[in-house]
């Protein structure tokens, strides 16, 4: 991306705008709380890792529109397509499916694994795969308005989008797995009280606090931000011993960036550094 803001033509389902090194995915489906369409999907699956390798994107924002953050998978559109009782047996038309499913799935690893800080601002209902993206980013902030349900439980599916990997990381695996088996819907303040939730936000307040949060993500030394991210994914997984061996390797190369360089030297000059992201 190059200038000071770009925007996709149409909108669609999916907006995208960048502005100051912040890179804004809006989901754009006010009339069904932005729950996923084909569009929208195919849009997130081509956008999120095009902005992961963009060196001039310093933050990935994910939000929706009118009210809502997202309702997750299309209710209505599963209705029509569920196959039959006689037609579950495995088979090639099942092995394509779940590949399908798999691939549309890799946005949520891209927003966990990216060299670069993911934002969900959540101003409304975010529910099963809707909570899935919002969970999968680093940071989540909250308005007052909005809820939250894992949902699959109630419409007889087992859930996806990586919901059951992030979330008992977030809140424990017992909580985690009372909120998949009953689906309960819970508040803003539940949510940030249980630690889904960064932080909440009264709703005339939101729109700022996204704004200063991606900012101030957006001046943060990018480089090191990716090689905390990659310490920090690795500690979820790994041994203390993998992690020590990370961190050795990511510090020695975080050494050798400018923002280092020029935060060493503003650190003995006494003022704020400001950092480029290399």
């Amino acid at each position: 991306m190059n200038g000071a803001q770009a925007m996709s033509e149409p909108a669609g389902h999916l907006i995208e705008t960048f502005d100051d090194g912040i890179a804004t995915l809006t989901m754009n489906r006010p009339e069904a709380r932005n729950a996923l369409s084909a569009e929208m999907s195919a849009g997130l699956e081509e956008a999120i890792p095009r902005l992961a390798r963009d060196p001039a994107v310093r933050v990935v924002v994910l939000t929706g529109v009118g009210g809502a953050f997202c309702a997750g998978g299309d209710v209505k559109g599963f209705a029509r397509t569920a196959p039959r009782s006689g037609d579950r047996r495995a088979g090639p038309g099942f092995e394509r499916r779940v590949a399908g499913l798999r691939a549309s799935t890799e946005l949520c690893r891209w927003l966990h694994e990216m060299p670069k800080p993911t934002l969900a601002a959540i101003p409304g209902p975010a529910a099963g795969g809707g909570l899935s993206f919002a969970l999968a980013c680093d940071i989540r902030i909250a308005s007052e308005n909005a809820k939250f349900t894992t949902a699959f439980a109630r419409i007889g599916l087992a859930g996806d989008y990586g919901g059951s990997y992030f979330l008992p990381h977030l809140i424990g695996a017992a909580k985690a797995r009372e909120l998949y088996f009953t689906a309960d819907v819970i508040d803003a303040e539940e949510a940030r009280r249980i630690g889904l939730v960064n932080h909440t936000y009264p709703a005339a307040e939101f729109p700022a606090q996204v704004d200063a949060w991606a900012h101030r993500l957006a001046q943060l030394p990018t480089i090191a931000l990716g090689y905390m991210k990659k310490n920090l994914n690795a500690a979820e997984r790994g041994s203390l011993a993998d992690v020590l061996d990370l961190e050795a390797e990511h510090m020695t190369r975080t050494f050798d960036t400018e923002d280092h360089r020029l935060a060493a030297q503003s650190f003995v000059d006494k003022r704020e550094p400001r950092f480029r992201g290399r």
